[in-house]
């Protein structure tokens, strides 16, 4: 159970921070996933090898954590004052693909490592009941990885919990390099959370600046984020904090999504709002906008915060508003190392703006502004014109680079409150995202050049090492049915994820409630499999395909429609009733294994694979993940129903 709990904490600390010291990685944390599926898998079919691989994860592990502070990238300005990346003390970054090769290579040591001590473990029970330790483990390492994010802790309490889990795992074997490797990650981690201004949020590395004038310049993830301002500096120099209130009809009552350190909270209050609805998705950055902004309007007793996911505020109020104000919600990091979803994609699909338009009085204002390329400009505007109907106004402010800062405006009415400079397309205007395929920063219906360069590579090192390190593939040919389950559970899990950040908010709380309830699931399963004898494995396929058809079937909006409760309700039978099932038909397969390590491994490295195909959301969409979940089962039963005759006999 303790090396269970190692294994899933360093899996989740390290798809963390990595992405805060590497903008490499910021959209890639799947990237680290995949390695570590990858590391796991090699770790438990090397569960019989003679060399023992654990004494080496401390010291992989102390590698990678100098490696990446030694080679950071992050957001700097270079020559004539322009963005860019760069590296250590200004120097310029290691190459993307050096950097991530690193990265990548390490990680997949230090799981290796970590897993060959659960394996070894694992092997010395029967398969279920190694499996249910394993459970447990993992449910253990993200309530504790939970916990910790809970408190804020920075990397230095995550080191300590992990230093403490090994000094108890290696025993003897903690003497000479393994010691020392420890000793360099706890000082190498705690020099990074104690030295200068940096505080750790659920979701970001945040930095602090002061800048002359007590003003507070804020970073996260090594990217600039906002200064917080006073309302007589924001009237000087940045104007268009004010754009939206130039054809309001009303400004009492104002909505606020994205609302940061509180600046646009100042500005609402300063042209008059009574009451204003501010929402963060980050409670660190309302803390240091309660503490050190210039002007303190989340002190002001109109100021009500909401430390909430601004699409899951929306669901949830039945407040109406006077303005909407989608505020900067741009941001740096993404749901969970499980998805490409960002924290902001459910905010801007057709579904979410025509909330929004719910919410409005009947001569009430809707506004979004950002720093837009153009195509992204005409991608929203026309998401804006699909939801109201007619065109928005349109004001622009200066340019920075390929982005210009830019606001739309609208009247729930479709009015412009007599703005005459209406938007018009550059060409043709994208078409809007919608919630089943939420990623408007992707120009078209395709995946991303880089990303299948990214995975053909990951999956060609995969094969070159599990030949290398493992030997002949066929040794895993007895388990195909147990790979092609692998890769459908992880689509599975992804598929809920996403599921349940649309339907209560994309913040970490939720992510780490629906992992638990993964788990839960399929600790469910083999207790059942414990218990029950099932002599007819092939209607679990049944029930499973009915329920894969049901999740498919059902339209999110009308989940959307429910209250809180039968939402939930709705949301967790939807949802975990495959889940269930699917672990159901893989615990009564594993019961029957002759090498549970072995067979253990190929169901990890199958789940790898399931994380490249995830990728085919950013052109199916979501929903369509069930069809290849669905598919993929019908391998496993194909491939292994020779198991069935033996399971009924």
């Amino acid at each position: 159970m303790l090396a269970s709990a190692l294994m899933l904490f360093v899996e989740l600390a390290l798809i963390r921070w990595t992405s805060s010291n590497n903008l490499y990685l910021v959209h890639l944390t799947n990237f680290v996933l995949l390695a570590s599926f990858l590391g796991i898998g090699l770790g438990f079919l090397r569960a019989h090898a003679t060399r023992d691989l654990f004494p080496l994860a401390p010291v992989l592990l102390a590698a990678l954590v100098g490696f990446v502070l030694a080679f950071p990238v992050r957001t700097g300005t270079g020559r004539g004052g322009s963005w860019q990346l760069i590296g250590l003390f200004g120097m310029p970054p290691l190459p993307r693909p050096l950097s991530l090769a690193v990265v990548f290579l390490l990680t997949v040591g230090v799981l290796m490592a970590l897993a060959q001590e659960a394996a070894r473990a694992f092997a010395s029970f029967a398969p279920l009941d190694a499996y249910r330790l394993d459970i447990f483990g993992s449910l253990t390492g993200i309530v504790t990885f939970a916990g910790l994010s809970f408190l804020r802790l920075p990397p230095l309490g995550w080191a300590v919990t992990a230093a403490a889990a090994f000094a108890v795992l290696l025993g003897r074997r903690v003497r000479g390099w393994p010691a020392a490797a420890i000793a360099a990650l706890v000082l190498m981690l705690g020099a990074e959370s104690m030295l200068g201004t940096y505080q750790w949020s659920p979701y970001y590395k945040i930095h602090t600046q002061e800048l002359a004038g007590g003003l507070v310049r804020i970073e996260v993830n090594n990217t600039p984020l906002q200064t917080a301002l006073p309302v007589a500096e924001i009237r000087r120099s940045s104007q268009f904090y004010f754009y939206p209130y130039t054809y309001a009809a009303s400004r009492r009552d104002v909505l606020v999504i994205g609302a940061g350190t509180g600046n646009d909270v100042a500005v609402a209050l300063e042209q008059g709002a009574q009451r204003v609805d501010a929402v963060e998705i980050d409670p660190a950055l309302i803390q240091i906008g309660r503490d050190r902004h210039p002007d303190r309007p989340y002190s002001d007793p109109r100021v009500i915060t909401h430390v909430d996911d601004g699409r899951a505020f929306m669901e949830r109020t039945n407040r109406r508003y006077d303005l909407i104000l989608l505020a900067l919600p741009d941001s740096a990091t993404i749901v969970t190392g499980q998805s490409a979803l960002r924290l902001e994609n459910y905010l801007f699909t057709t579904q979410a703006l025509e909330r929004a338009r719910s919410l409005l009085k009947p001569d009430g204002t809707f506004a979004m502004y950002n720093y837009y390329e153009p195509w992204l400009l005409d991608r929203y505007a026309n998401t804006v014109r699909t939801v109201y109907g007619s065109a928005p106004c349109v004001q622009l402010g200066p340019s920075y680079g390929p982005r210009q800062q830019a606001v739309l405006t609208l009247r729930r009415d479709g009015s412009t409150g007599g703005c005459t400079t209406t938007w018009s397309p550059h060409g043709t205007a994208l078409e809007p995202s919608v919630d089943d395929r939420p990623f408007p920063y992707l120009g078209t219906r395709s995946i991303p050049s880089f990303y299948l360069w990214m995975l053909g590579l990951v999956l060609l090192a995969s094969v070159v090492l599990v030949r290398t390190v493992v030997g002949p593939l066929r040794t895993m040919a007895p388990y195909v049915d147990l790979f092609f389950m692998g890769a459908a559970f992880l689509l599975l899990e992804t598929k809920n994820v996403v599921q349940f950040a649309l339907l209560f908010g994309t913040t970490w709380a939720v992510n780490a409630a629906v992992f638990a309830g993964v788990l839960l699931s399929v600790l469910a399963a083999i207790e059942v499999a414990q218990r029950v004898t099932i002599r007819r494995p092939l209607l679990l396929y049944a029930g499973l395909l009915a329920a894969l058809a049901a999740a498919w079937l059902i339209p999110q909006d009308a989940l959307l429609g429910l209250s809180l409760v039968p939402r939930f309700l709705a949301a967790v039978t939807i949802a975990f009733l495959p889940i269930f099932l699917a672990n159901l038909i893989f615990a009564v397969r594993f019961k029957g294994v002759g090498s549970t390590t072995v067979a253990f491994g190929a169901n990890l490295l199958g789940a790898m694979v399931g994380g490249s195909v995830e990728y085919l959301a950013l052109v199916l969409g979501y929903n369509a993940l069930l069809v290849v979940v669905a598919v993929l089962y019908g391998l496993a039963l194909l491939t292994g129903r020779r198991h069935l005759v033996a399971a009924r006999a």
